[in-house]
């Protein structure tokens, strides 16, 4: 059966769509089927992949609003072998839509449970706030992955989604639960990410995934050339780390 990941932080510039789209591709050279689905309107994720977010017949606004098959939804990319739903600007009309709409905090988990098992790994790149559309990510998932910069707020900011994730296991999705907090960004020579690392290792023990993600210039090139990292430069800093957090996330499972 396949696993669904929502990928969030309501914090922007974490390296959340970095680490989806990253994630998925070195998933998917470890031979597993990986499905992302771009649930920011920004869609960067989808571009980062290669897909025009612009000139897709269907986009997860029509998965979520307009009930079109998730299969119709799918685009396989074959240079970088794993699937997208794309997200774009549509998105944002259905974060006011879902709130009058019928099942409105379960209209991705209804789409996807045809197709859940048709893949070993749906990733959700969610946008940068707790709002429908996160909510969404979050009933119809399995787990959360967090990327987080070790920085102050940070902590305020994870937090408030610790609380989020509570009331979600309360309520809608009992089942739902922590895969693990990504430290992203980061750089062993500053005194606070240290310091705010090992908070997160006190307080998440070994919720904190062992594999960091420095800053690395590959990793902020590659998306504009619409590929993953390991597609870019297969040698990258940048690459070698996403390689290892895949390797750690399919020990854990």
């Amino acid at each position: 059966m396949g696993k669904i990941i929502a990928v969030t932080n309501q914090k922007g510039g974490v390296g959340k769509t970095t680490t989806s789209v990253n994630l998925a591709a070195c998933l998917a050279v470890e031979n597993k089927r990986i499905l992302l689905i771009d649930l920011d309107p920004q869609g960067n994720a989808a571009m980062g992949c290669g897909v025009d977010k612009q000139e897709v017949k269907y986009s997860s606004y029509d998965l979520l609003m307009e009930d079109v098959p998730a299969s119709a939804t799918i685009i396989y990319q074959e240079n970088i072998n794993f699937s997208v739903i794309a997200g774009n600007a549509d998105l944002t009309a259905a974060e006011i839509q879902l709130i009058h709409a019928d099942r409105k905090e379960l209209r991705l988990a209804d789409a996807l449970s045809s197709i859940k098992n048709d893949f070993d790994y749906i990733l959700i790149d969610c946008p940068p706030s707790l709002n429908m559309l996160t909510l969404n990510a979050m009933v119809a998932a399995d787990s959360l992955l967090i990327p987080m910069q070790c920085e102050y707020y940070a902590l305020e900011g994870i937090s408030a989604l610790m609380s989020t994730l509570q009331n979600i296991q309360n309520t809608v999705n009992p089942n739902l639960h922590l895969e693990g907090i990504l430290r992203t960004m980061f750089d062993d020579r500053n005194r606070l990410t240290k310091d705010v690392s090992e908070q997160l290792i006190r307080y998440f023990g070994d919720k904190v995934f062992k594999t960091c993600i420095p800053r690395n210039i590959r990793l902020a090139e590659a998306p504009s050339h619409g590929l993953p990292v390991i597609n870019y430069d297969k040698s990258s800093r940048g690459t070698l780390a996403y390689i290892a957090l895949a390797k750690e996330m399919l020990n854990k499972n």
